[in-house]
């Protein structure tokens, strides 16, 4: 059985730009249904997954996936025709909610509705019948489905939390056997992820975009500045308020925060615009929010689960944008609630597109969870196209074949000589992370490696970390990751603090707080990529290298050979091993560039 599972909601964006004209770029993003995306599953598992703005260059795009759906298609040989049903990780329903007011009402009718679902796809492919094959699938379903049916867990317990399903913020599932059962539903009053985002944005940073710069900052900050803020109300029994949405009064407000912002003024001061400087008052509101979440989350976890079922899981599956906090989850994973905690590396909305057609795949084959390995689920491209795109540069730079090892020896070489690589191989990763198909690779026991990727290279705010890959086998030596915890950390989802003694040595990959974002890089699942660290590790000493993502500001992760040339001769990276070649600058060349992610 072949499923395509598809994320988004297309006409959410421009609805609310018609709605509201004057609103500025952050408040423009809080709208449901960005991050759209494609996946195609069968019986076998994962076939191939893409996000919609790895085609169209716009970060974080809604648009109805039209680009990632073909891509899936072509990974796969098939055809639209030799799909079997079509699952959306939406399915709104009318309800009297839909009509408390203007703003709400039109959402509905223009954006949400089966029907307006329906007009999509028969705008793109008109000669289907879309009344028969598609499947709507309720938001935190497809989401909980995107982590537990990708688990290897046959019992766990199930946390959804993000922004907003239809009507809830965060769900706790029971999985067992293959089927998810919902046990408790948080409604959307209580969302954490509204929480995060509306703070993100005070911050002066885009809501449902940035908010992986406020954990950054979080760690800078001091708890003790603002102690009666009370950004979430705890209760027994694993109930939680989020008292600041409440004072999103008006209809404009709902659809803006503004009354959130307001109430965040008093409470913190004012607003930081975007282009001012960051304050240690805002690195003190961010460590609030942080501890605000991570509090809330041990409470939803500890109490609403035994309250609700009396029950005791001892193995937890996350997904939802909540989720990708890679602080929380450390946390979480180091608290010895549960003996395995799973993270689906494509948590965020991206994820539900996988996560519905999983549900609509399990539905009718049912199945045991099995373990994923790596998110290599996009696209591959041949030496021929890789010619073609290096054929595509202009003079002053070296191009050289170097197969096997030759290219591990030389790329080896360069990081350890301060240079930053960029590193282009096999198929791309789905997600947000870059695991080392797509990434930018340096040395993370140079000093001053951190503060020159993010001023010069990746051209970005100066406080934020960059990730460690370390070879697996060696994770335990200079992390705190006990053996047989590798696996929770091999997507780059969770923060494990660094080891005392090489906090030193690893100063571009350590941050603040004496944490890592860290990659655990497993020799069967990323055969080069590991061969690569490991290559670095024996010829100089260290098997860790810094790994960021392969972009420059603005721009989402390089998809393709030809954007991969291209972002290479427009920055300031010192090289670029793309497949078996390696292109290096000559002497003169020079360039600039930045990034966002």
């Amino acid at each position: 059985m072949l499923i395509l599972g598809i994320s988004g909601l297309d006409r959410a964006a421009a609805l609310k730009k018609r709605m509201m004209p004057d609103l500025d770029r952050r408040e423009q993003r809080l709208v449901q249904g960005l991050d759209s995306a494609a996946a195609l599953v069968d019986e076998n598992g994962v076939i191939a997954a893409s996000a919609q703005e790895r085609h169209d260059g716009v970060k974080g795009t809604g648009t109805f996936p039209a680009d990632a759906v073909a891509a899936c298609l072509r990974m796969a040989g098939a055809t639209l025709d030799d799909v079997d049903l079509v699952a959306h990780g939406f399915r709104y329903q009318h309800s009297p909610a839909f009509e408390i007011d203007g703003y709400v009402r039109r959402w509905y009718r223009e954006a949400y509705s089966e029907e307006v679902q329906l007009d999509v796809l028969r705008s793109h492919y008109p000669d289907q019948d879309w009344e028969r094959k598609l499947v709507r699938v309720p938001h935190h379903l497809a989401h909980a489905a995107s982590t537990y049916h990708l688990s290897g867990f046959r019992d766990a317990l199930v946390l959804v939390a993000d922004g907003m399903g239809e009507s809830e913020s965060t769900t706790l599932f029971s999985g067992h056997d293959g089927r998810l059962d919902t046990l408790r539903t948080y409604p959307i009053a209580s969302s954490l992820g509204i929480l995060y985002s509306v703070v993100t944005q005070y911050l002066g940073f885009l809501p449902g975009m940035d908010e992986y710069k406020v954990m950054g900052l979080a760690p800078y900050g001091d708890l003790g500045s603002f102690p009666d803020a009370g950004l979430v109300t705890l209760r027994p029994g694993g109930g939680l308020s989020v008292p600041l949405l409440a004072c999103d009064k008006t209809p404009e407000e709902r659809e803006t925060h503004r009354g959130a912002i307001r109430r965040l003024e008093e409470l913190f001061g004012p607003a930081r615009h975007p282009d001012a400087p960051i304050t240690q008052r805002h690195m003190d509101v961010a460590a609030v929010l942080q501890r605000s979440l991570e509090q809330s989350l041990l409470l939803v976890l500890d109490e609403g689960l035994t309250a609700a079922t009396g029950e005791t899981y001892r193995d937890l599956c996350m997904a939802g944008g909540v989720a990708l906090n890679c602080t929380a989850n450390g946390l979480i994973a180091r608290s010895g609630r549960f003996d395995r905690v799973f993270v689906q590396p494509a948590s965020g909305d991206d994820g539900t597109a996988l996560g519905a057609a999983l549900h609509v795949l399990r539905s009718h084959v049912p199945a045991v969870p099995k373990a994923m390995g790596m998110p290599f689920w996009g696209e591959e491209f041949s030496g021929t196209e890789i010619e073609a795109a290096l054929a595509t540069l202009g003079p002053g730079h070296r191009v050289d074949h170097l197969p096997g090892e030759a290219l591990l020896a030389e790329t080896s070489g360069l990081i350890a000589s301060g240079a930053v690589v960029a590193w282009f191989q096999g198929r791309m990763e789905f997600g947000p992370r870059a695991l080392g198909n797509r990434s930018i690779l340096a040395d993370p026991t140079a000093p001053d490696m951190r503060a020159h990727l993010n001023a010069v290279v990746k051209q970005r705010e100066e406080f934020r970390p960059f990730a460690p890959a370390v070879v697996a086998e060696e994770a335990g030596e200079y992390f705190e990751i006990e053996p047989g915890e590798e696996a929770l950390y091999r997507h780059m989802l969770v923060v494990a603090r660094v080891r005392d003694k090489y906090r030193d040595e690893l100063p571009s990959s350590t941050h603040v707080d004496g944490s890592a974002r860290v990659q655990v890089v497993d020799r069967e699942l990323a055969p080069r990529f590991h061969a690569l660290i490991r290559r670095f590790g024996d010829d100089h000493g260290t098997p860790v290298v810094l790994n960021t993502s392969f972009n420059l500001r603005g721009q989402p992760i390089v998809r393709t050979p030809r954007e991969a040339v291209a972002t290479y001769a427009r920055s300031a990276l010192d090289a670029l091993a793309i497949g078996d070649w390696l292109v290096r600058r000559e002497p003169a060349a020079a360039g600039d560039g930045g990034d966002d992610d």
